[in-house]
């Protein structure tokens, strides 16, 4: 069963990077070793794997992706840090309930 899988980066300058792979190892070592000036993490070297999901459906994966890549940075952080009831908290329509009092980003 081929797998796949959907990660998040933290960089040196503290931003986070989200993405997909085949092979998780391997393209961390590549973020790491800088293939290409123009991506995101070269400048911001080195990064760190701060979470992984796996999926066996790449099409499940890249959807996810592509929603994670639209999260707020303090709901990526809830995530990393499987904080439910903040990542729960983070996800309600601002307009509806009011910005949290913890806004720190």
């Amino acid at each position: 069963m081929k797998l796949f899988y959907v990660y998040i980066l933290k960089c040196s300058d503290g931003s986070y990077y989200t993405g997909f792979t085949k092979d998780i190892e391997q393209r961390v070592l590549q973020h790491n070793t800088g293939l290409s000036l123009s991506a995101y993490t070269y400048a911001r070297r080195p990064v760190e794997l701060v979470w992984v999901e796996t999926f066996t459906d790449p099409n499940i994966a890249i959807d996810f992706e592509k929603k994670l890549k639209g999260w707020s940075r303090r709901k990526k952080e809830a995530l990393i840090k499987e904080d439910w009831d903040k990542l729960v908290a983070f996800s309600k329509n601002y307009t509806q309930f009011g910005k949290p009092k913890e806004d720190n980003e």
